[in-house]
């Protein structure tokens, strides 16, 4: 009786349950078109049991509509094949397939693709995606029109259940949006005008799909910014767009991601409440006849389940949950809800793609690699013994692929809790969230049965007496003291995070690394009540972070007081009297300054921890070495080296050198899953 699996028929169409993924871009095309890899990691959520997909976040239909942040193109017929392909994949797994098209209006970049000159309905730039739009003739508008329908039609040759007409934001919804359209045509002006295009859009893709083809709009509900669309003007929208009897159903979302804040709360990360538009979706549902999805940080199925059950909705998106888990609904039907692998908003996924990067999923190495790694981890054909060195994500990742693959597994953890870097991490209120991967993965290894001994400082022989098939060396990474003289007096983040030092007064933060390290440590000191300014040879301030978290953390150390300082590097810190006197250097010119502070903080990344590693080497099969094309390729990459060996060897995450979450989770399922 849960909600969320009761079935729906949107018309004709039956869907088996109440869950969608809407329409994303995981920058995961090639040349335009969805293959293989786009293919294989929509068929993955049709597998798990969703009810539809919608590919195609953003697909671009004209030239001067580039696809810079790789989105699909379906602007000529060659994306056709790919289309059928990808819909006879989803459609055999029982799952219903979407398409949303659109053109991006100024909502892209001029100086790619053709370099042609973006266009809009008035020459407003956006902060977000900088290029000055052209504005529309009568004779653009005409074209556009034309360009939907051609698109709408390869939509259809290529086997779609149904297409989204995307305005939000894009050219449609800036034609919309008072914000925007300052045009004194028949396009500007009154509500009924800025509909226009929207209208002859619909209707002419209509008369093009013929009246068995699903459409429906993504639209906005309230772009709640001072001169934008209202509540109030989004339920008029929505009314007359339905009172058409053209569209079959509204995707409604809130916001203005015009900035990189406005881009926040539309794809919230960690740090920004979640699913906080849900009333605004049902305040549309209650004022139109035709039904209503929603997606906006609906990561958990408590909220889903509430959306559904009160009627804010008829079809709930959970389009981030499906990246950090496609088998989410088949683990609801069979009764393992526990055992879903939470989103927690890392952002990983939309922060690389507006970074022209491909999307992953924090801590799920799987997604977007559903061509060489497995999210159902096969069982081994032969039993054998595993020892974990380290019970931090990457320790605790390789212990859970290895249990399921059937394995004995002992991990050893010196600390007296598991999570690692995790327990830092979720220091403080900005990233609190991210303890939730610590939580999954430490349920996930006790319900396989790993043995985990905690309180235990490893050594080799206390691993060669186990008598391992396999060692898999976890073991981190440690900060350094800054080789700078009286390095030796300032600490380092962790110091602060874990409560070894706990700083008052001035404090100094130095941040070489521009990451989240250094945000989460100056948000604790800001909380605590230390005056903080944070310094950055780089050019901005956390300038390896994509648009929403940067955007979110810099909001919350700004409200904090917290001071920002770039192009400075620590050059030398001296002790006076008690406090301290630190030199800092600008990187171009050269120049010093000097600050008196009560104390220097040092955010400058990890040296690996790998004295057990070479402790073990010589005495494994394949001298700790791994196959790399072996290893991308997702085959077995251990290559015999020593053969009188008993045991293989590996080391992961930062044990190797400094780097994040997702890249100890990929060592690991990539090291793992044919042990």
């Amino acid at each position: 009786m849960d909600p969320l699996l009761q079935p729906f028929s949107l018309r004709h169409l039956h869907l088996r349950n109440r869950i969608i993924s809407t329409a994303h871009a995981p920058s995961f095309v090639e040349e335009g078109h969805p293959r293989d890899r786009y293919r294989l990691y929509h068929e993955e959520k049709a597998w798990g049991g969703i009810a539809m997909t919608m590919v195609g976040g953003s697909t671009n239909i004209a030239p001067d509509s580039p696809s810079v942040f790789g989105q699909l193109y379906a602007g000529d017929d060659s994306i056709i094949p790919w289309f059928q392909k990808l819909t006879s994949g989803v459609k055999s797994h029982g799952a219903a397939v979407m398409c949303q098209i659109t053109h991006m209006g100024r909502r892209t970049a001029w100086d790619d693709g053709h370099w042609m000159p973006v266009i809009g309905a008035s020459g407003r730039r956006e902060r977000a995606h900088r290029s000055f739009p052209k504005v529309m003739e009568p004779e653009d508008i005409e074209r556009v029109i034309g360009d939907f329908v051609a698109a709408a039609r390869r939509c259809q040759e290529g086997g779609f259940d149904g297409i989204e007409i995307l305005s939000h934001s894009h050219l449609l919804g800036q034609f919309l949006s008072p914000l925007i359209n300052d045009r004194t045509d028949a396009y500007g002006g009154p509500l009924e005008n800025r509909l226009r295009l929207t209208f002859q859009v619909i209707e002419a893709v209509r008369r093009a799909v013929g009246p068995e083809m699903i459409l429906g709009m993504r639209m906005t509900g309230d772009e709640l910014t001072t001169g934008g669309l209202t509540a109030a003007d989004c339920v008029a929208a929505a009314q007359a767009v339905a009172a058409t009897r053209q569209v079959d159903f509204l995707n409604v979302l809130a916001g203005a991601p015009y900035d990189d804040l406005g881009l926040t709360s539309w794809v919230p990360p960690m740090g920004i409440p979640a699913a906080a538009h849900l009333s605004i979706a049902g305040q549309i549902r209650r004022s139109v006849c035709v039904p209503v999805f929603h997606a906006g940080g609906i990561a958990d199925l408590a909220t889903a389940r509430h959306a559904i059950a009160d009627g804010l909705v008829d079809l709930v998106g959970m389009t981030r949950a499906h990246m950090a888990d496609p088998h989410l609904v088949a683990k609801l039907q069979r009764g393992d809800e526990a055992r879903i692998r939470p989103c927690v908003g890392l952002g990983y996924c939309v922060d690389r793609v507006n970074q022209g990067k491909a999307a992953v999923c924090g801590h799920n190495a799987a997604t977007g690699r559903e061509q060489v790694l497995p999210h159902v981890i096969p069982k081994a054909a032969k039993r054998r013994k595993v020892v974990v060195i380290g019970g931090g994500p990457g320790g605790l990742s390789a212990a859970r692929v290895c249990a399921e693959r059937g394995h004995q597994v002992v991990l050893f953890e010196a600390a007296d809790r598991l999570g690692g870097q995790l327990v830092l991490a979720a220091k403080g209120g900005l990233r609190r969230q991210i303890w939730g991967i610590a939580d999954w993965l430490i349920a996930e290894v006790t319900l396989l049965g790993v043995d985990l001994r905690l309180n235990s400082y490893a050594e080799a022989g206390d691993i060669l007496a186990e008598a391992p098939d396999a060692v898999i060396v976890a073991t981190g990474g440690w900060p350094e003291p800054p080789q700078i003289p009286g390095g030796a007096l300032a600490v380092s983040s962790w110091d602060v995070l874990s409560g070894a030092v706990r700083p008052k007064g001035q404090v100094l933060l130095i941040d070489e690394i521009g990451d989240q390290p250094a945000a989460v440590t100056a948000d604790m000191l800001a909380e605590s009540g230390c005056a903080v300014e944070m310094v950055t040879p780089d050019r901005t301030a956390l300038q390896e972070l994509g648009p929403t978290t940067s955007a979110v953390a810099l909001r919350r150390l700004a409200q904090a007081g917290v001071g920002l300082t770039c192009s400075q590097e620590l050059a030398e810190v001296s002790a006076e009297g008690n406090r301290l006197r630190a030199t800092l250097r600008h990187v171009l010119t050269g120049q010093t300054r000097q600050r008196l502070v009560d104390h220097v903080v040092v955010e400058q990344g990890l040296v690996p921890n790998d004295a057990l590693y070479h402790a073990l080497k010589p005495g494994s099969v394949n001298l700790g070495q791994l196959d790399q094309p072996a290893l991308i390729a997702g085959q077995p990459p251990f290559a015999q080296r020593n053969p009188a060996a008993t045991y293989v060897l590996a080391r992961i995450g930062d044990a190797v050198a400094g780097r994040n979450i997702h890249a100890a989770v990929l060592d690991a399922l990539r090291i793992c899953k044919d042990l």
